[in-house]
């Protein structure tokens, strides 16, 4: 007969612990095939600081004032966007960085096109250049892939799609992307 001493109620679930290892591992797999679903081409890109995205611009009659920003990145700013009064306007796009169009690589086709960018759906670095619409790199834009003639199993056709930044536009002077499938 085992010698059974007695072990307060804390540490009772202390033999359970292969069970708990066994749970935690099925958590950790199933968070990997969740993340697997939106696999992106380039899962982790490097930050890019405001100072880098902004720069101050003094206004008032002493110049003393620094609450305006003009935008330094690429942006994609949309055909019925209208500016506010230039003195209410807290950020500044620059009419030389705004972009309309974006070479998307199609992975399956091997092939380039250059379709035109219907939104700036979601920017890794923060959730005010998403606002902004600022392309930078691993982005993700939303393109309009209606002249590919993809279909739906349905049979309707495909209007916009998403794809990932791959480059640095502001280097290059053209945004090239990756279509997500």
């Amino acid at each position: 007969m085992p010698n059974i001493e007695p072990v307060p109620h804390f540490l009772l679930d202390r033999n359970v612990q292969n069970k708990a290892k066994e749970i935690s591992k099925l958590v950790k797999e199933k968070r990997k095939s969740g993340a697997s679903k939106y696999a992106v081409p380039l899962p982790r890109v490097g930050g890019v600081s405001e100072i880098e995205a902004f720069k101050s611009i003094t206004t008032g009659k002493k110049r003393a004032k620094h609450w305006k920003r003009m935008v330094l990145k690429p942006c994609f700013v949309e055909d019925d966007f209208t500016r506010k009064p230039p003195r209410f306007e807290r950020f500044i796009r620059p009419m030389a960085m705004r972009f309309k169009t974006a070479h998307v690589s199609h992975p399956e086709l091997k092939t380039t096109f250059n379709l035109p960018i219907l939104g700036v759906k979601k920017n890794p670095h923060s959730d005010l250049y998403t606002n902004l619409g600022i392309l930078s790199k691993g982005a993700i834009i939303e393109v309009n892939v209606h002249e590919l003639g993809i279909v739906t199993p349905g049979g309707k056709v495909v209007w916009g799609k998403y794809a990932q930044v791959t480059n640095k536009p502001e280097n290059d002077g053209c945004v090239n992307a990756v279509l997500l499938t």
